[in-house]
């Protein structure tokens, strides 16, 4: 190899290396050969196997709801039996078992929080109460019902729970599907007047990847959600129609003529 080309190596790893502290992403990786250096393989491998886990790890209730002190609780779990029958049968995770319906306690409620497993119980064990405590600062006055801790839940689980308990809004704060660079991502999930069936992905607002320090903060999401929850109590929908405008800046005022 030249010197000239010795330079020029030198430079691009630099320059990489450079790029790298700005992201999570793979980017110049190098080569061994025709395939990736080792080091970066088992970085792969590494991270494959945290997004497994992440999907296949139990749901610990006792753990959020020990998060939760002073605040009711209430456990369901959806019509899925088990974590591979989840997996299999989607449907099954968007409908209430039905041994857990009548539990639920029906009420005259603004809002009900829904903390559920998803396909990542750490995003859950590790962002959800946070999230939940941050929000409901912002809301004061609203009648909140008791927080509903869900098993094997998809999404739209909170169409069924909310739509049982009365609930006019439902919050859904869910493991999100891991990646290669994030096993521990949670989103929440708002829909304004939940019917189970009816109400689809266009009905709500979804706010993803809270997961301090890499992603969203909690204090920054908190702020997002609540903006969109008064304004979706304003206007009585959720969804395509339902805009963030939480960080929108207003134009600049004109000098007068």
């Amino acid at each position: 190899m030249t010197e000239h080309q010795l330079v020029a190596e030198a430079t691009d790893a630099t320059m990489w290396a450079a790029l790298r502290r700005h992201t999570q992403a793979r980017i110049g990786l190098g080569r061994a050969g025709s395939a990736l250096p080792t080091q970066h393989r088992l970085e792969l491998q590494a991270a494959h196997a945290a997004a497994r886990d992440a999907v296949h790890s139990p749901f610990d209730a006792d753990v959020v709801a020990a998060s939760l002190t002073g605040v009711p609780t209430v456990r369901v779990h959806s019509a899925a039996p088990d974590r591979l029958t989840y997996l299999q049968r989607p449907d099954l995770g968007r409908k209430l078992a039905d041994a857990d319906r009548a539990r639920l306690p029906r009420g005259d409620w603004d809002l009900v929080f829904v903390i559920a497993d998803g396909l990542s119980s750490r995003a859950v064990h590790e962002h959800a109460a946070a999230v939940l405590w941050e929000t409901s600062a912002l809301l004061p006055g609203w009648r909140t019902a008791p927080v509903v801790l869900a098993e094997q839940a998809r999404v739209a689980l909170g169409d069924d729970i909310a739509h049982a308990m009365g609930a006019a809004m439902v919050v859904v704060l869910i493991g999100e599907r891991p990646g290669m660079s994030a096993a521990d991502s949670l989103g929440a999930y708002l829909t304004y007047d939940p019917r189970p069936g009816r109400t689809t992905d266009a009905d709500r607002n979804c706010l993803s990847n809270i997961r301090p320090p890499l992603g969203l903060s909690y204090t920054e999401a908190a702020r997002k959600l609540a903006a969109l929850m008064l304004r979706a109590r304003e206007l009585r929908l959720t969804g395509v129609a339902l805009k963030d405008e939480s960080d929108a800046v207003s134009p600049p005022s004109l000098p007068a003529p």
